[in-house]
């Protein structure tokens, strides 16, 4: 009888602690409820509405391109892009095929762009699209589960291959680009500038997205909206180019390289007197428009394989040897230093006494002072002065031009040139700079090179009274409405230390040679006064390239202009023609609307 007591109060003792265990998870199931109900709450309500609700984001449309006078440049246009938006669940396999197919995109592809794809946001598999394919997933939404239509700005550039290097094009950010820039804000599937101006102002003609918070059922499918933002657009460029003349300057440049059978060129104008790029030409060029909505394979490999590089910007990246438009740095050098007087006459005998080197031709020209020398461009003239001056001075004038370095136009990968010779010849070859060397480069052969930037800003610093200001291809940054939100003014830059006096020889002598020089027979009849140089620069891939640089008019200048022809041959007879259609759109725009 004992026994069984014993065994009921064991039995009850373990009801009682199991009793307690039951009351204690009750308590602690109870606390817990509480605690993700009333502490918790508001963050597994925005869970259970992050289930049902997403944001659709809507693309701002980039800013528009102006010129100096309100014309059109780029704009954009209404387009549409197809787009996964898995809301509920991951797109299914079949689905990725259908739209494999539709768009023409591999799989592979597509697959690529979901795996990086770390938000909400829409992935964008193809922009652009035709209306038929529009329609095709729009009727058939069934077999489409996860695709969605999204009207988005297509950029538009107006003149098509005309500007494009200056314009630059916008295109998909690429994988490295993303991981590069992920602290600028930018996603997965965003357009951007990657080239030209699009490129250097993206932060501030890119705009900010806007977008709808939608309501979706447990299917994914759109039931209400709850809100919408609208997009901001990006500001507005006003740019100093003039439509007018880059057309005519663009056409002046195909139908010369047409008639002469050459393949590639650059030409740029600008205002010497404040730095405002009126127009830039790089030959070949490529149509913008091709990026804009996804280059296909075909295109890209016929600008990719072109031998004439017309993604290049010649203007800018383009580096050559100046030829005879150098001697207007070895000139001043000379006079400004005291090598030389204007009066002093050196015999030209066909070669030069120290070292036979002579004028292209075998020309004998005599007795010749510096107007007549810079005017017919005599070699052997200029060989003297290069060893008179030596390397040492002839390359402190170089860079007192501003040559050797970047000009900080806005627009990117921009070409330093050349002008510190004898330490990049003592670095790539382990040797000193000689004399035949000195004379080279004074001529502007051998280790000389240039951008037709350069080009055009050495002879725009002869134009200007020896003053150089900053190249800059935008005048004021506004907002859609018109408001200013900067203003780019005139940046002096550098200022030739010489003597007034001996600016106004080489000016004077860059008038003669449109007179009677090497340009005379070109510029007969022109019936406004200029001042220019013409220059042949050696070639060891081809023919000569030729060059041609002025400015005008030539007693208040308001142009200077730099063309350069690949393997054109003589300057007068490639560049010059170019020139002059230019200075004639020029005069006949000012004509009309006064100045630049």
């Amino acid at each position: 009888m004992i026994e069984i007591n014993e065994k009921d109060d064991e039995f009850r003792g373990r009801l009682k602690a199991l009793q307690v265990l039951i009351v204690l998870v009750i308590l602690i199931l109870i606390a817990r409820v509480g605690y993700l109900q009333i502490y918790d709450g508001e963050y597994y309500a925005r869970l259970a509405d992050g289930n049902r609700i997403r944001i659709i984001p809507t693309v701002a449309p980039r800013g528009t391109f102006f010129d100096r006078n309100k014309q059109l440049l780029v704009t954009n246009r209404p387009g549409f892009a197809v787009s996964l938006l898995p809301l509920t669940e991951p797109i299914s396999p079949e689905v990725i095929e259908r739209v494999s197919k539709l768009l023409n995109v591999p799989i592979e592809e597509i697959q690529h762009k979901i795996d990086i794809h770390y938000s909400f946001d829409p992935i964008r598999i193809k922009t652009d699209v035709t209306p038929d394919i529009v329609t095709i997933i729009e009727e058939q939404k069934y077999d489409y589960r996860g695709v969605v239509i999204e009207v988005q700005p297509i950029r538009n550039y107006i003149l098509k291959q005309e500007g494009a290097h200056t314009f630059g094009y916008v295109s998909e950010i690429s994988d490295a680009e993303l991981e590069d820039r992920k602290d600028e804000g930018y996603k997965s599937g965003d357009i951007i500038g990657k080239f030209g101006l699009e490129r250097v102002y993206d932060k501030e003609i890119r705009g900010v997205n806007g977008g709808e918070q939608v309501e979706v059922d447990v299917a994914g499918k759109p039931v209400q909206i709850l809100g919408k933002k609208e997009p901001t657009p990006g500001y507005d460029l006003i740019l100093t180019i003039d439509k007018d003349l880059q057309e005519a300057s663009e056409k002046a440049v195909d139908d010369i390289l047409k008639e002469i059978g050459a393949n590639a060129a650059a030409a740029v104008v600008l205002n010497p007197q404040n730095g405002e790029v009126l127009a830039m030409v790089s030959r070949p060029a490529f149509d913008p428009n091709l990026f804009a909505h996804g280059i296909s394979t075909r295109d890209w490999n016929a600008i990719n394989t072109n031998p004439y590089h017309p993604m290049d910007n010649k203007t800018i990246t383009g580096e050559y040897p100046p030829g005879s438009t150098f001697k207007i740095v070895t000139g001043t050098a000379a006079l400004a230093s005291g090598k030389v007087t204007a009066e002093e006459q050196i015999y030209d005998g066909g070669t030069h006494w120290l070292i036979p080197k002579g004028n292209a031709g075998g020309e004998v020209l005599g007795w010749l002072n510096f107007h007549d020398a810079l005017a017919h461009s005599d070699n052997v003239y200029f060989y003297e002065l290069g060893n008179r001056l030596g390397a040492d001075e002839l390359e402190r004038y170089a860079r007192m031009f501003g040559l050797g370095k970047e000009t900080g136009i806005d627009l990117p990968y921009e070409s330093p040139g050349l002008s510190d010779w004898k330490e990049y010849k003592w670095e790539v070859y382990g040797d000193e700079f000689y004399l035949s060397e000195i004379m080279d480069a004074a001529i502007g052969q051998g280790f000389n090179l240039v951008t037709p930037l350069q080009a055009a800003m050495v002879n725009g610093e002869i134009a200007a009274n020896g003053k150089r200001f900053k190249p800059h291809l935008v005048k004021q940054i506004v907002t859609q409405n018109g408001d200013l939100i900067k203003e780019f003014k005139p940046e002096l830059v550098g200022e030739l230390d010489v003597d007034p006096y001996i600016i106004k020889l080489v000016q004077d002598a860059l008038h003669e040679v449109t007179i009677t020089g090497t340009a005379a027979r070109n510029f007969a009849g022109f019936p406004y006064e200029i001042a220019g140089k013409t220059g042949t620069a050696e070639n060891s891939q081809g023919r000569d390239h030729g060059w041609f640089v002025g400015y005008a008019p030539f007693n208040n200048p308001c142009l200077s202009v730099a063309v350069i022809v690949e393997q054109g041959g003589f300057g007068a007879s490639s560049a010059v023609p170019i020139g002059r259609k230019i200075l004639e759109a020029a005069f006949d725009i000012m004509n009309k609307r006064g100045p630049f």
